[in-house]
């Protein structure tokens, strides 16, 4: 365990039976949530300790069990890991609960945590319980023998000479034209604001007019991009959504698939568009804005919330590896290119083909190993869902709004592309390392950031790695086997010069994550290699 607090026999039987909840869930983890729901067992917490903080132990269980959602009937490892705001929980009870490193933990210790944490699941459902119940006027349990006649405490009685003298002064007040009168209700706001997404997709349409009316192609240019940033975040949100609805396996599966589907629905539409230099250097652009951009903005937003951040060093460790493994992948066609210029084209082709299907079978044993075999190894904190849960169907219906909207704006994309580089002196090859990455993953880019910021630095890694092993695995083979199906003749022959800076760049990643630990600093170095990057891309 994580903290250095004694258990009592009732905290020892709690753990003990949140870890059989989470298991009879298919959790491979055991979480906050789980504590939480064994909580309300009477025979764990007793129903008035409960009532001492203004609390119903039967709405909470009813609640936290509707929402907790069955994953995989599978057992789990054994013992189950405890995630980073479990195990902080347990070290801020121990802390409330006594006074020294020795103390024990009692399970109104991990009630009162449970109440202080603002954040997750369990704060929401105790607000929502708190709410609909108001809290005694004391948490404190009665002291035998402070009863008076007929149930009466002194206590009770200076309350109600208190209630009473306070209604009588505000009598006083409503006579008195001098008091300050009570201001009227204000009218209650129906619905909730819109945020900058809900706003920002007034672009969608302007990029549609500019589009149709033949307007200037950067401007259309600018107009689509723009529009394809909100529409990501859409179709981010609503497979988190479906994740919820299907357990931990299948929406683990599912945020795998659907992670980088605006990159392959612009690159697909970039593809049918013949335009293969363009595609293979978004492929290169998207793994180098992950590993360098989003990684090197979350170790600096990390380091700003704490001076050294920690994260899962095995996790980042076979993260890195796998990256690593292909990156190589993506450089065999290349250096094969550079020893054998005599090659025909089709043997070159022939070849990435080969590459393209070794990569994809790895990427699905990866998957399998994630989420399957070593699910342990990578059951960190889960990405919180915020605000209520979608219907399956709402969540279904925003998914193909978003795919279909993204679909017609990479069609104004990837057109605008050539007479818009001609215009302003672009090249094809900056606009798919730079521009069209950070459109596609700008969503993605926030909600890492976002996460460091808060101190969740091991969902950060998961981000910004797990995004460039599934475009070097996935979305780069599905171009390939896509250029079969279109006629075109996608390979992965890269360039020396972009070749050298995926290799060095990965190497540089790896390097910063060996130790399990950061800072801020190392965010700013990876920032200056990719500022590096994007100055050199300007002079080819």
């Amino acid at each position: 365990m994580a903290s250095e607090k004694q258990h009592s026999q009732a905290t020892t039987r709690m753990l003990d039976r949140a870890a059989n909840e989470a298991r009879r869930l298919g959790h491979p983890y055991l979480g906050a949530e789980h504590l939480l729901l064994v909580l309300t067992d009477p025979g764990i917490l007793g129903a008035d300790r409960w009532e001492a903080h203004g609390l119903d132990p039967d709405a909470v269980g009813k609640r936290i069990n509707a929402l907790l959602r069955s994953g995989d009937a599978k057992p789990g490892p054994d013992p189950l890991p405890l995630t980073a705001r479990a195990r902080r929980l347990i070290a801020v009870a121990g802390e409330i609960g006594g006074r020294g490193s020795q103390s024990s933990v009692e399970p109104e210790d991990v009630l009162q945590a449970l109440q202080r944490d603002t954040k997750g699941l369990t704060a929401r459902v105790l607000r929502e319980s708190a709410h609909k119940k108001a809290p005694p006027h004391s948490s404190s349990p009665e002291r035998p023998g402070a009863r008076q006649q007929g149930g009466r405490t002194p206590a009770s009685e200076h309350r109600d000479r208190s209630r009473r003298a306070a209604a009588g002064r505000k009598r006083d007040s409503s006579k008195s034209p001098n008091r300050h009168q009570r201001e009227p209700p204000k009218p209650r706001r129906l619905g909730r604001r819109l945020g900058w997404r809900e706003y920002s997709l007034l672009v969608v349409p302007l990029s549609l007019a500019a589009a149709w009316t033949h307007q200037s192609p950067t401007l259309v240019f600018v107009l689509a991009a723009l529009s394809v940033i909100p529409l990501a975040g859409y179709m981010g949100e609503a497979t988190e959504h479906l994740a919820t609805h299907a357990g931990p396996a299948v929406g683990g599966l599912l945020n795998a698939t659907f992670g980088n589907a605006a990159e392959l629905i612009i690159g697909i539409t970039a593809l049918r568009a013949g335009l293969l230099e363009l595609v293979k250097a978004s492929i290169l652009g998207s793994i180098l804005g992950n590993l360098l951009l989003i990684l090197g903005l979350s170790l600096f937003a990390g380091g700003l919330h704490s001076p050294l951040v920690r994260f899962n060093r095995t996790a980042a460790g076979m993260a890195t590896a796998m990256l690593a493994l292909a990156v190589l992948g993506l450089t065999v066609p290349a250096l094969y290119h550079g020893l054998h210029p005599e090659a025909l084209a089709t043997q070159e082709l022939h070849l990435s083909e080969a590459v393209a299907v070794i990569l994809a079978i790895t990427y699905l044993l990866s998957l399998w190993f994630s989420l399957k075999t070593h699910s342990r190894l990578f059951s960190g904190e889960p990405h919180p869902v915020t605000g209520p849960v979608w219907g399956k169907l709402a969540a279904v219906g925003v998914l193909a709004a978003a795919t279909v909207g993204i679909a017609l704006e990479s069609e104004i994309l990837v057109h605008t592309v050539e007479p818009m580089t001609a215009s302003i002196g672009l090249t094809q090859t900056f606009v798919g390392l730079i521009l069209l990455p950070l459109v596609g993953n700008a969503a993605e880019h926030a909600t890492a950031v976002l996460v460091a910021r808060k101190g969740k630095m091991d969902l950060a890694l998961q981000i910004a790695l797990g995004s460039s092993t599934q475009i070097a695995l996935l979305v780069a083979p599905l171009f390939v086997l896509a250029g079969v199906f279109l006629g075109q003749e996608m390979n992965l022959v890269f360039a020396p010069f972009q070749v050298i800076l995926l290799g060095l760049s990965t190497a540089v990643v790896a390097i910063i994550t060996l130790d399990g630990e950061s800072h801020w600093f190392e965010g700013v170095q990876l920032l200056a290699v990719y500022a590096m990057i994007v100055v050199a891309v300007l002079f080819i």
